[in-house]
């Protein structure tokens, strides 16, 4: 299963040349078979436009079949993938093309009149390639590369450990940094969690809500159903009822998503969540914390396990995961993965007891090979081996790990330290609140208190003093949050990162006691 993407693409032709690989909600569909001689011919036209072995090649489309194509067909020009949100805005488009140095991208139609105004600021863009466009007028068409004979033939690069994917960092905390991944680190999370774990195999329909430029996307639903030979349908973007509308059909096996897909999917499919997914064998939840309450209430709705995993861009996605074949902790994130070493430190560098909190720290083959020019940030992030990721955990005496927050997300209230989540799971579970985020806001006395945005459940109304209430009888007093504030929506990273900082800005500081 750890082998060159040009080697599993060619292996699936022969084997399987006829069974569909990938589907969109545009109605594209792509065939094994298809998928090697189309990402060849691509591969191939990009070589004959000069792009060399280690060129950066941007991808701003949609989730869609064009998006596989391009990525597969850059891994197989020897190039590397650098994925941007089909929404990202000006500014954060051109410092990602611009940081990497992309050479090309492969854009929609609407997005490019943006590239085409960049473009004077960006030197070392030379090529663009418009996806969704079969115009015969425009030889850079996808389209058209795809459906006709290059001169080269496609590289088919074999170093796995080469660099061949730059992911940039959500930039919850700051300045998204680009974490440099290798083919190797990628299927190694395939071979080491979703085939043995998850059980995904040729057998396997996934049904794929996740934005595909997010490493959980990337990594499960694109290069895991590529290692497997599973098909996968395409979801462009996140619609409750769109998803349990094809859950219904009981055509899907599994379906990967984050915490806030499955509130949705929970709250939108009440009445008669036991007929939902008739064919689910597995759903599958990481990129943010779930909370136990979540996970207890989706299984009993749905009748499915809800596995929940733990994941960072920076590891190539899972460190680690619960299998369904033994007891679970919830609200615990699994075990590590086989291979994979955990070690919860406290400031100093030091193991702190079984129980006890400090920071998650990971080794193994997954761990990026660094941040694309920024070696200093390398170098405090990797240390003698270990990945400081940042996260808050602790670790029982079975070894399931469980994800308290982020250090630098943690509230000071007076000296004492809150965990957001722990404040969000005690809200969560008001039955009034759908969802909910937990920030520090500044105080003139205290330095921070905690305060919650919370959304309603539909029909429900918001009594902030009763949730606190409801907080005193589950949390110590100091936990309690300052205040209740209503909200249509917590923003969110596509991978369910909770943007604190956009809310933070919204409330402003607390002035009374």
């Amino acid at each position: 299963m750890i082998a060159p993407i040009g080697e599993l693409v060619r292996r699936h032709a022969k084997d399987r040349p006829d069974k569909v690989a990938f589907e969109d909600a545009k109605g594209a569909s792509i065939t094994y078979g298809e998928l090697a001689a189309r990402t060849a011919a691509a591969a191939g036209h990009f070589q004959d436009r000069g792009l060399e072995a280690g060129d950066t090649v941007a991808i701003m489309l949609p989730n869609s079949v064009d998006w596989v194509v391009s990525c597969v067909a850059i891994a197989r020009a020897g190039c590397v993938s650098v994925p941007i949100s089909h929404e990202a805005a000006e500014n954060e488009v051109h410092y990602r093309l611009g940081d990497a140095r992309c050479k090309a991208i492969v854009v929609s139609p609407s997005q490019l009149p943006l590239i085409e105004q960049l473009r004077p600021r960006l030197p070392h863009l030379q090529l663009i390639i418009l996806a969704g466009s079969d115009d015969p007028t425009d030889q850079l068409s996808l389209a058209l590369l795809v459906q006709s004979a290059a001169r080269s033939q496609p590289r088919d690069l074999t170093d796995l450990h080469a660099t061949s994917f730059i992911v940039y960092t959500s930039g919850t905390t700051g300045r998204p940094k680009g974490v440099m991944l290798s083919q190797h680190s990628m299927l190694w999370v395939i071979a080491a969690c979703w085939a043995p774990i998850a059980g995904l195999s040729a057998e396997d329909v996934l049904l794929a809500p996740l934005p595909l430029y997010h490493s959980y996307a990337l990594n499960l639903c694109v290069i895991g159903v590529l290692a497997t030979g599973a098909s996968e349908f395409l979801l462009e973007k996140f619609s409750t009822q769109d998803v349990l509308a094809r859950l219904r059909t009981g055509r899907y096996t599994l379906m990967p998503g984050v915490p806030t897909v499955f509130h949705y999917l929970l709250e939108g499919g009440r009445a008669g969540c036991e007929t939902v997914a008739p064919g689910i064998r597995y759903f599958i939840s990481a990129g943010a914390i779930l909370p136990a309450a979540l996970n207890r209430e989706f299984e009993a709705a749905f009748g499915r396990p809800l596995l929940d995993g733990y994941g960072i861009t920076e590891t190539s996605t899972m460190v680690t995961m619960n299998s369904p074949q033994v007891p679970r902790t919830m609200g615990s994130c699994g075990v590590p993965l086989p291979g994979v070493a955990v070690r919860i430190v406290d400031h100093q560098g030091v193991d702190v007891s079984c129980g006890e909190e400090g920071q998650l720290i990971v080794r193994g083959p997954n761990v990026m090979q660094g941040y694309l020019n920024k070696p200093e940030e390398t170098a405090s992030a990797i240390l003698g081996g270990w990945y400081q990721t940042g996260d808050l955990a602790r670790i029982d005496v079975n070894g399931y790990v469980t994800i308290t927050g982020r250090l630098k997300e943690l509230i000071i209230r007076g000296g004492q330290n809150i965990a957001p989540a722990e404040v969000e799971e005690a809200v969560l579970s008001h039955p009034d609140v759908l969802d909910c985020a937990a920030i520090g806001i500044a105080h003139p006395f205290l330095g921070e208190v905690p305060v919650v945005c919370v959304v309603a459940r539909e029909g429900h109304e918001i009594d902030g003093e009763a949730i606190r209430a409801h907080c005193a009888r589950l949390i110590s007093p100091y936990k309690v949050p300052q205040s209740v504030n209503l909200v249509s929506a917590i923003p969110r990273t596509g991978s369910g990162k909770i943007l604190r900082f956009k809310l933070r800005e919204a409330i402003g500081p607390v002035t009374s006691a």
